[in-house]
């Protein structure tokens, strides 16, 4: 399995996770919510949002064009960070988030 596979493959669990705890949302965020120049959209959206929204649709677009990916990738710091100690999906997530962390490693690269 290439590279791309693994990752394509962690975006999908990443969403089911987001899905199968109600964490992903049917309606796109207003338009000037994606205009914001922090990382991570922080300033106008939450973290999860952020992963539906702009992560995982990006990285499809990646994917699905035979682009390069990231070489310097690590989403999970700032999740262990933005996701407050008693959300309650927040060891799983972090666990998937480092999980996808992990293929953009010189090892897996």
């Amino acid at each position: 399995m290439t590279t791309h596979d693994r990752v394509r493959q962690q975006l999908h669990a990443l969403e089911a996770l987001l899905r199968e705890h109600n964490h992903w949302r049917m309606d796109e965020p207003a338009e000037h919510l994606f205009t914001s120049t922090q990382p991570f959209c922080m300033d106008t959206m939450e973290p999860v949002e952020w992963l539906q929204w702009v992560l995982i649709p990006r990285m499809h677009t990646l994917l699905d064009n035979a682009q390069p990916l990231p070489q310097a990738f690590a989403v999970a710091p700032y999740y262990e960070m933005a996701l407050a100690a008693d959300h309650p999906q927040r060891d799983i997530l972090l666990a998937t988030l480092q999980e996808l962390d992990a293929l953009f490693t010189s090892d897996n690269a």
